[in-house]
C-alpha cells in the first residue's frame, strides 16, 4: 500500500473515531501490512501536516486522536455555553492525593487531609470514571487501594502520570490564586 494512501486512510479513521484509537486499533485497518514503526511514522508525518491548523494530532494515555488547539477553545465554548461541572474542594484534594501518591487507600487520603473522607467524594470521582480500585492493601481489613485511570490522563491530555505538574508548581499556583487583593 502506497503510503499517501494509508495516510489518509489513517487521517479519515482519526477524524471519524470518537474515542482515541490505539495503534493495534489502527493495525487492524491495514490487515497488519503496516509495521508499527511505519504506523509510527505515519502518525508523526500527520502530525508534522497538520502543525499549522486549529486542530492537532496528540497522543494520549489510550491512544491517538485529533483535538482542537488550546486557543481556539474559547471561540468553540461560545457554541456551547455548557458549565463544566464544579468539584468541591474535598473532590479535588482527595483526587490530587491519588494522582500524586497512588495508589493509595482511604486511610492514606484520610491521613494526608486530616478528615475523613466522605463516600460521595470517592463516588464521584468514580462516576467520572478518574479513579478506580485497582487492588487491596494486604493489610487487615484488605482496604481498597485507588488509583488514576486511562479516562483521567485522557481528560488531562495526558499519556503518562508523570506528565502531571510537579507538585511546588501547584502549590505556588493555589497560594497566587488565593492571595487576598
Amino acid at each position: 500500500m502506497e503510503p499517501s494512501q494509508a495516510t489518509k486512510i489513517l487521517e479519515a479513521a482519526l477524524l471519524a473515531a470518537r474515542e482515541p484509537m490505539t495503534t493495534n486499533d489502527m493495525k487492524q485497518m491495514f490487515d497488519d501490512e503496516v509495521s508499527t514503526d511505519t504506523l509510527r511514522k505515519l502518525l508523526d508525518q500527520i502530525r508534522e501536516d497538520w502543525a499549522e491548523r486549529p486542530v492537532e494530532l496528540v497522543q494520549l494515555a489510550s491512544g491517538w486522536r485529533f483535538r482542537t488547539r488550546p486557543e481556539y477553545l474559547p471561540y468553540l465554548e461560545r457554541l456551547n455555553p455548557e458549565k463544566p461541572p464544579k468539584y468541591s474542594r474535598a473532590v479535588l484534594e482527595t483526587l490530587a492525593i491519588i494522582a500524586y501518591r497512588q495508589p493509595v487507600t482511604r486511610g492514606d487520603i484520610e491521613d494526608i487531609r486530616g478528615v475523613t473522607v466522605n463516600s460521595n467524594v470517592i463516588k464521584t470521582l468514580e462516576d467520572r470514571g478518574w479513579i478506580d480500585v485497582v487492588g487491596h492493601r494486604d493489610t487487615p481489613g484488605r482496604p481498597a487501594l485507588f488509583a488514576t485511570t486511562k479516562q483521567f490522563l485522557d481528560d488531562l491530555g495526558l499519556r503518562a502520570v508523570s506528565e502531571l505538574p510537579p507538585l511546588e508548581q501547584i502549590v505556588q499556583t493555589l497560594e497566587l490564586n488565593h492571595e487576598p487583593t
